[in-house]
């Protein structure tokens, strides 16, 4: 089940870098609620931020990505250098994701995330 979770980080990696809704829509759960800084939102927020290109994702670069998996329950821990834009503003970021995955018979889904900056880059 690791290399299926792992496969599955990856996946949830290459819709965000591509704006997937449809891809985003199958790996978060219903219940998806994303921590950053003091800000939280739901999946319907970030699919909304994909549907609209009010977030863009232009670099993702994996360095690091740790995987755990307890029967049906599953955490990644992602290390990578993130940049885009944000309602037209630029960010680049080392970024820390550190994600609660569960497993069903529609296969891994993110349930809860936090993210938090490693590293401030220059956009």
């Amino acid at each position: 089940m690791e290399k299926e979770l792992r496969e599955a980080e990856r996946r949830l990696q290459a819709a965000q870098f591509a704006g997937d809704v449809q891809a985003l829509d199958e790996l978060l759960d219903d219940r998806l609620l994303f921590t950053l800084g003091a800000d939280t939102f739901t999946k319907a927020d970030d699919l909304e931020l994909h549907r609209t290109g009010a977030q863009v994702v232009s670099r993702l670069e994996e360095e690091e990505l740790t995987v755990l998996v307890h029967g049906t329950t599953g955490v990644t821990w992602f290390l990578g250098v993130v940049e885009g834009s944000v309602h037209g503003s630029p960010f680049a970021a080392r970024m820390r994701y550190t994600r609660a995955w569960a497993h069903d018979s529609r296969g891994w889904r993110v349930v809860a995330a936090h993210a938090s900056v490693a590293e401030q880059l220059s956009p």
